[in-house]
C-alpha cells in the first residue's frame, strides 16, 4: 500500500520548478553564453578539439548559440580517458585549476583505465542542489530518516548522493554496503521511515529476512529510493515490491556521473522521470543518424548532454548512450513544469538477435510481466560477441511454482519476449535462489565466452 497522505505538491524550488518554457530558455541561453566564453578559454581539451573548425572558419565560434550547437563535434568516455591517460589524474578537459577541485570521485572501469571526475565548490554544491531536488519529487521530506545504502568508496552513489539527499532536509544515516544484518537492526532501532539504494537490495534483503521468519513489512519503511538499475518503469515489478515491503517505490536517481549523479526523477504522479537539470544541463536528443529530434511527447533518441554552469570538467554534447523516449512535455499532476521521459535502453548495451536490435531493458519488461509466477531474477546469458539466433535466458521459479509446472512457464516467458522485443528465446527455468544476489549493482546480462 502506498501512503499517498503523506506525499504533496510541495516542492523543493518551486520558482524553478515551475517555470514556463520561455524564461527557462532565456535562463539557459545565458548559461550557456557564459559557459561558452569560460570553457573555450580556460578548456585546453576544447580548444584542441575546436582547432580545425577556427582554422577552416566552416562554422563562427563566436556566435555558437543552443539552437547551433549542432555545429559543434560530440564527444563520448573513450575521448575523456584518453584524455586522462595522456595528462594523469584529471586530463586536460579540466577547465578550472587543479587546487579548485575539492572533491574527485572515480568510475567503475570496467573496461580500461577508471575515469577521475572532479568538481569545485560550485560543482558540488549545484550537483546537491539537483540532486535534493529529484529526491524530493520523489518524496523524501525533512521528518524522513533515510538510511544511504550505496558504496561510498569513490563511487558518485556514495557521497555525492548523500549530499543531495541531505538537501531535502532529511535526516541521513550513512551506512554504504555490506553487514546487511546490521543495516535491518539498524532500520528498526532508529525507526527509519526511507531507505537509498539498487533496486534488486531488496531481493537480497528478503532472503535474509525469510531465513529469520521476518516479514518486511514489519521494518515500516514509508518509501524506497531506488537508482543504479533499470526495471523500475515496469509496473508488475514495482507492484511485487510494494506489496511484500509496504513501502512506495520511486525511481529516484537517475543520470551519470561524468554529467551530473542525479537529474531526473519520479513523482508520486507517473512512473516516467521528471528531467530535473534544466538550470545545469542543455539536452538534446538524437536519432540514430546523429541528427537532433524536437523534445516532445514520443519522441525516441539517444540523450546528448551539454553542461551549462560546470567549472571542473565541463562537457559540450557529451554521448550518454541512453536512449530514452520522451512522455510528456505537458505541465504534471504534481505542479512541475519539467519534461518527462523512460529510459529505453543503452546503445552499448544493444545486442542484435537474427537481425533484430535487443534492449536488456525490454526483455526485462517481458520477463517481470509474469512476476506472479517467478522470483523477477533472471540473467540473458550472451556467449560470444553476436550476433545470436535467439535470447538465452535464465529465470528463477516463484517458490510456489511446483517444479512440473516449470516447462510451461518456460515457454510462456518465451511466448512475452517475443511479444516484446521481435526475437526468439530460450529460456531455462531454474530453482528460487539460485541466482546471486548483490548488495550493488546487478547486471542482467551474463557474458561466456563461446
Amino acid at each position: 500500500m502506498r501512503l499517498e497522505f503523506y506525499m504533496s505538491s510541495e516542492m523543493l524550488h518551486p520558482e524553478f520548478e515551475t517555470i514556463a518554457p520561455e524564461p527557462l530558455r532565456k535562463l539557459q541561453d545565458a548559461l550557456w553564453e557564459r559557459q561558452w566564453k569560460y570553457l573555450r578559454a580556460h578548456s585546453s581539451f576544447y580548444q584542441r578539439k575546436l582547432h580545425p573548425l577556427s582554422s577552416a572558419k566552416t562554422i563562427g565560434l563566436d556566435s555558437i548559440t543552443l539552437d547551433s550547437l549542432e555545429e559543434l563535434p560530440f564527444t563520448d568516455k573513450d575521448e575523456l580517458r584518453l584524455s586522462q591517460e595522456a595528462d594523469y589524474p584529471f586530463g586536460d578537459y579540466i577547465a578550472c585549476p587543479e587546487e579548485e577541485a575539492i572533491r574527485l570521485h572515480r568510475t567503475s572501469g570496467t573496461t580500461g583505465r577508471p575515469l577521475h571526475l572532479a568538481n569545485s565548490r560550485a560543482d558540488t554544491e549545484w550537483i546537491a542542489r539537483i540532486g535534493g531536488r529529484a529526491l524530493y519529487a520523489s518524496g523524501l521530506r525533512p521528518k524522513d530518516r533515510v538510511v544511504h545504502c550505496l558504496n561510498y568508496c569513490m563511487w558518485t552513489g556514495g557521497v555525492t548522493d548523500h549530499l543531495a539527499l541531505e538537501a531535502t532536509g532529511a535526516c541521513v544515516i550513512p551506512f554504504g554496503v555490506g553487514n546487511s544484518e546490521l543495516l535491518l537492526k539498524t532500520i528498526a532501532d532508529l525507526k527509519i521511515s526511507a531507505i537509498s539504494c539498487t533496486p534488486s537490495y531488496p531481493a537480497f534483503l528478503e532472503k535474509m529476512l525469510a531465513a529469520t521468519g521476518a516479514n518486511p513489512r514489519d521494518l515500516n519503511l514509508r518509501i524506497a529510493l531506488f537508482g543504479g538499475e533499470a526495471g523500475l518503469d515496469n509496473q508488475e515489478f514495482r507492484d511485487s515490491m510494494e506489496a511484500k515491503w509496504g513501502f512506495g517505490v520511486r525511481n529516484a536517481n537517475y543520470g551519470m556521473s561524468e554529467v551530473l549523479s542525479n537529474f531526473a526523477s519520479q513523482c508520486e504522479h507517473t512512473n516516467d522521470l521528471h528531467f530535473h537539470g534544466n538550470d545545469f544541463i542543455f539536452a538534446e536528443i538524437l536519432d540514430a543518424k546523429g541528427n537532433r529530434l524536437p523534445i516532445k511527447e514520443g519522441t525516441v533518441g539517444e540523450i546528448v548532454c551539454t553542461h551549462l554552469r560546470k567549472e571542473c570538467q565541463p562537457l559540450i554534447r557529451y554521448r550518454t548512450r541512453d536512449v530514452i523516449t520522451v512522455t510528456g512535455t505537458d505541465t504534471c499532476g504534481c505542479g512541475r513544469t519539467s519534461w518527462r521521459f523512460r529510459v529505453t535502453g543503452r546503445t552499448d548495451d544493444m545486442f542484435n538477435v537474427r537481425g533484430v536490435n535487443v534492449f536488456p531493458t525490454a526483455v526485462q519488461k517481458a520477463v517481470l510481466s509474469l512476476s506472479d509466477s517467478i522470483t523477477g531474477q533472471f540473467r540473458i546469458v550472451l556467449a560470444g560477441p553476436g550476433p545470436y539466433d535467439r535470447i538465452e535466458l535464465k529465470v528463477e521459479a516463484g517458490s510456489s511454482i511446483p517444479q512440473s509446472d516449470w516447462p510451461g512457464l518456460g515457454k510462456c516467458i518465451e511466448e512475452a519476449v517475443k511479444d516484446v522485443t521481435g526475437a526468439s528465446a530460450m529460456v531455462t527455468v531454474i530453482a528460487p535462489d539460485s541466482l546471486p544476489r548483490t548488495e550493488g549493482k546487478t547486471s542482467l546480462i551474463e557474458r561466456k565466452t563461446a
